[in-house]
């Protein structure tokens, strides 16, 4: 196989084969790509031989050579055995216009003229018998007004009107289903349990496993803030779980020993020994459809606002149909009213303007759970930022380890190491990396840790306390004493990093010195959302002062809070929203969970702890804050397209029914007129979003 890259961004390349691809079996080759390790997602277009691939920069050689290398007779010897794939659609835009036009050529002008009003007869009976439903369960409704103008157009005897009311509501019909299948795709493969190894129990033994290899009834092991990786029951432990993800219910739920939990939910307090139940994450493909859809909690205003006027307006045709012959006594321009509907384009261009942004969003590793976030977004006046791990890198850096007591800097280093690696969190994997860079492996020597909110960590080594975290946590709270030589290294350190206090036998036996560079698109970021609009830009942290108000100096913030809680972050978005303003929250951390449930948009970062990410509307998947930018430039496109969309549908169809009512405009022409920008402005409303 012959390829070559014509296009490449971070992240993303498409290439370009030399050869046939429609010839091959698209989704195996999608399936055998997407196996790949660091392929986020993948898009084949036969009609283009092209390959497009949404990866992790770092694997983009193997990657490469594997396209490269590939033998397309390869993929007629295996069959795709994965109840987690998404296949892709077949059908192309291209080809259902292209089938739509054939249909219409065949009926209107090759099928012999005896046969046409036949075949219109029997293309009519559907939409018939969906009017006639609707009237049967007293509904005035958008059946009843297209049975209506293809049953008159029928027996006035103007089957070449019918014809085109129905090739053109088909085709509407048509672009709608791809277009929602296209962006539940999208969606669907971004929404993935990215969950690759597990914890399993067995007696006295823990290991690692691969997910895929977890069999029913073995035993997986969940901790504080992870995402529960398998549908199974609670053999051990008690926890309270977040099932927003499957219920939309943001309150935790209390699970205790013989409970169900699902694969999806995340823990977020407590630790739980999880029985497995189904083997490999079957019910995900279910769960991945729920989350994405498009329940009734999920849709945005304009999409209910353009449904409920859709169905209302019915009346409004049937009446200003009867006035009109009442008035003229004329039959066709009564009919106008009839040919003319407003509900139609309003129920169809709307939500696929909305669904169609969303599946922009995704095709920039941005997650949107629902279209009224978007609305919400756009909006928005006041964005509420966490420092670490948000407007600073992901991956602090352990620059040094100060000992003190004559205690060994690896050895605090690897206790350090010990403690943080049951919750995650961006310093918590630095220290954990730092230790592994330099092979200090160690043993569970430590009783269960207990988690503190937003503090630190509290364990036991042997019968001697252990405790990790801020200096408000083991200096205030724990009341850890250091003496003057202590406090003025620590004084001086705090000028240049951000500290991780670390205590054994009621004694402060190490300082770890964390770097936390700003993001290099940090400032941009900022610059970008005044010029956006923003009035309110504010960062809220649980650091120490010093570290805060060095990165709101830097990026130019307009307020700035340091040694937060998770109730102060709470208090502070439920402050801003009294005063009228919309408000979004970025974070990624355990402690910012509360706070982006309260806000009008929760956005989680890409490093994030997996409850964050569950209890956030809006997700980040790759580490960059440019994607916070392109999505709000996203829901500001959207709200404008919905705008437009209604200025045209009413002022154009208006225009119609006034001049078929005129005489002007003959009805086969409002029709087809009115169909066709119906068509037109869907086709607009599908066309990619462009930041």
């Amino acid at each position: 196989m012959f390829a070559t890259i014509v296009s490449r961004t971070i992240g993303r390349s498409r290439f370009l084969y030399d050869g046939v691809l429609r010839n091959c079996d698209v989704n195996k080759l999608k399936y055998k790509i997407e196996k790949l390790s660091g392929v986020k997602s993948c898009k084949i277009s036969p009609l283009a031989n092209s390959i497009t691939v949404n990866y992790e920069e770092k694997h983009l050689p193997k990657i490469a050579k594997f396209i490269l290398e590939l033998n397309l007779e390869d993929l007629k010897n295996f069959e795709i055995d994965d109840v987690d794939f998404v296949p892709q659609e077949d059908r192309e835009l291209f080809h259902i216009l292209r089938d739509a036009m054939y249909r219409r050529i065949f009926f209107a002008h090759i099928l012999p003229m005896p046969l046409r009003p036949i075949g219109i007869l029997i293309r009519a009976i559907p939409y018939i018998k969906a009017g006639l439903r609707s009237l049967k369960n007293r509904k005035l409704d958008v059946a009843i007004l297209d049975a209506t103008a293809i049953g008159i157009s029928i027996l006035d005897g103007e089957f070449n009107d019918a014809g085109n009311i129905m090739f053109l509501l088909g085709l509407g019909e048509e672009l709608e289903d791809y277009t929602l299948k296209k962006s539940k795709e999208d969606l669907a493969q971004s929404l993935k349990l990215n969950v690759e190894k597990v914890f399993v129990v067995d007696g006295d033994k823990k290991y690692l496993k691969k997910l895929e290899e977890v069999n029913i009834s073995e035993v997986v092991e969940v901790n504080m803030g992870s995402t529960i990786p398998v549908d199974g029951e609670i053999i051990k432990g008690l926890g309270m779980v977040n099932e927003s993800s499957l219920t939309g219910e943001s309150l935790a739920v209390k699970k205790t020993e013989g409970k169900t939990v699902f694969a999806g939910t995340v823990l977020e307090e407590g630790a739980i020994l999880v029985k497995t139940t189904k083997k490999h994450d079957e019910s995900r493909i279910n769960h991945i459809i729920e989350l994405i859809g498009e329940s009734e909690k999920n849709k945005s205003l304009a999409e209910k606002r353009a449904e409920s006027i859709a169905d209302s307006i019915v009346k409004y045709s049937f009446l200003g149909a009867g006035i009109t012959y009442l008035l003229t006594r004329n039959f066709i321009k009564a009919k106008s009213f009839l040919m003319v509907d407003f509900s139609c384009a309003l129920k169809l261009t709307i939500p696929i303007a909305t669904m169609k942004a969303i599946s922009s969003a995704s095709g920039r590793e941005i997650l949107v759970k629902g279209g009224r976030y978007l609305e919400k977004l756009a909006q928005a006046d006041s964005i509420i930022f966490d420092k670490t791990g948000t407007l600073t890198k992901s991956e602090p850096k352990v620059e040094k380890v100060i000992a003190f007591y004559d205690n060994d800097k690896d050895e605090c280093l690897r206790i350090a190491a010990c403690l943080e690696e049951h919750f995650p969190h961006s310093i918590a994997n630095s220290v954990v990396k730092a230790a592994k860079e330099k092979n200090l492996n160690h043993e569970e020597m430590h009783s269960k840790p207990e988690y503190i909110v937003a503090h630190g960590i509290k364990s036991k080594i042997g019968d001697k306390e252990a405790l990790i975290g801020s200096a408000h946590f083991i200096l205030e709270d724990e009341k850890i004493k250091i003496d003057e030589e202590q406090r003025n290294k620590i004084d001086e350190l705090k000028e240049d990093y951000s500290l991780l206090y670390l205590a054994f036998d009621e004694k402060l036996i190490a300082v770890i010195c964390i770097d936390d560079p700003i993001r290099e698109d940090a400032k941009y970021t900022i610059d970008s959302l005044r010029k956006l609009g923003f009035t309110r830009i504010a960062m809220l942290t649980g650091d120490a002062e010093n570290s805060a108000r060095a990165v709101a100096e830097k990026l130019d913030l307009d307020y700035y809070k340091a040694q937060v809680l998770p109730e102060d972050k709470k208090n502070y978005v439920d402050s801003e929203k009294e005063r009228g303003r919309t408000v979004v929250m970025i974070g990624d951390g355990i402690n910012d969970s509360i706070a982006l449930s309260s806000a009008d948009v929760g956005i989680s970062m890409h490093e994030g702890a997996d409850i964050a990410k569950e209890i956030a509307d809006i997700s980040i998947k790759s580490d960059s804050l440019k994607e916070l930018i392109d999505v709000i430039k996203i829901a500001r496109e959207l709200e404008k397209r919905v705008h437009r969309s209604y200025r045209h549908i009413v002022s154009f169809n208006g225009a119609l029914i006034a001049l078929g009512v005129a005489g002007h405009l003959t009805n086969t022409n409002s029709a087809f007129l009115h169909n066709a920008s119906t068509v037109a402005i869907t086709g607009r409303n599908m066309m990619e979003y462009r930041v």
